[in-house]
């Protein structure tokens, strides 16, 4: 069965940095794109960041040049490397499948406030 962990979440102040993991259960990781989404209070779940196969990345704009999404096929994990966090990037992210998600984890709360 397919499932994700995420961890590494937590109260960071403005400006500030978190790595985020994800801990996949999926038969042939590397032949995945994968992908980081957020729930922001308030809001529907909206995809972050997503890693195809190939290593290529996508980011969608208010995350771009601060975020940086990987994975290391070998543990079945993909990361999400945060940095110069703003207020309005509070929520839950979870890791899925990019663009066909299945089962959703608990996810990892970030807090971003001074």
């Amino acid at each position: 069965q397919v499932q994700f962990v995420e961890s590494g979440g937590g109260l960071v102040q403005p400006g500030g940095s978190l790595r985020l993991s994800c801990a996949a259960s999926v038969r042939d990781f590397s032949m995945n794109a994968m992908a980081w989404y957020r729930q922001s209070p308030g809001k529907q779940r909206d995809l972050v960041a997503a890693i195809r196969v190939g290593g290529t990345t996508t980011y969608t704009d208010s995350v771009k040049g601060r975020f940086t999404i990987s994975r290391d096929n070998a543990k079945n994990t993909v990361y999400l490397q945060m940095n110069t966090l703003r207020p309005e990037d509070t929520g839950v992210y979870y890791c899925n499948f990019y663009n066909r998600p299945v089962n959703w984890g608990q996810g990892t709360q970030v807090t971003v406030s001074s």
